[in-house]
């Protein structure tokens, strides 16, 4: 007999300036140039629409846009990495698209470091296409190294 596995019960809510201690814990171990508590605070405090992935209380991760007229860009988007590649990323994206069509949002856009495959991978297979490069967009640990990104969209 073979047990048949259920998929892990999960919440996506709004961010709250509580959520921020977590978030860093995150941001911390999944970036190489990791955003400042600040950045968070000041992006909550003007508005853009932000929420988090919990499983049972514990927050995995988390998605931060801005919106200008009928246009949402991605400002962060994070999985913790001991939980990337368990479909989190790809049920944060699936509640923005919900979101940003309730919202009249007819495209999406984001940057991504060139060298981060799996993340590129995730968007494409999510229906983004590249439509440019921002050279040296990203920073590096080496000094005056900066890193492509990749500009992507999805239309919805």
């Amino acid at each position: 007999m073979s047990a048949v596995l259920k998929p892990l019960a999960f919440t996506i809510r709004p961010m709250q300036q509580t959520d921020i201690t977590n978030i860093m814990m995150i941001e911390i171990v999944a970036f190489s140039h990791p955003w400042t508590e600040g950045i968070f605070r000041d992006c909550l405090r003007v508005g853009y629409p932000a929420w988090v992935l919990e499983q049972n209380g514990i927050l995995l991760g988390y998605l931060l846009i801005s919106i200008v007229l009928d246009e949402a860009h991605i400002l962060n988007i994070c999985v913790h990495p001991d939980h990337q590649r368990c479909g989190y990323g790809q049920r944060l994206l699936e509640y923005l698209f919900e979101t940003s069509v309730k919202r009249n949002i007819k495209n999406i856009f984001l940057e991504v470091r060139a060298s981060n495959t799996a993340a590129h991978r995730l968007y494409t297979l999510m229906g983004f296409t590249q439509i440019g490069i921002r050279k040296d967009y990203y920073p590096t640990h080496q000094a005056n190294i900066k890193e492509h990104a990749l500009v992507l969209t999805k239309v919805l």
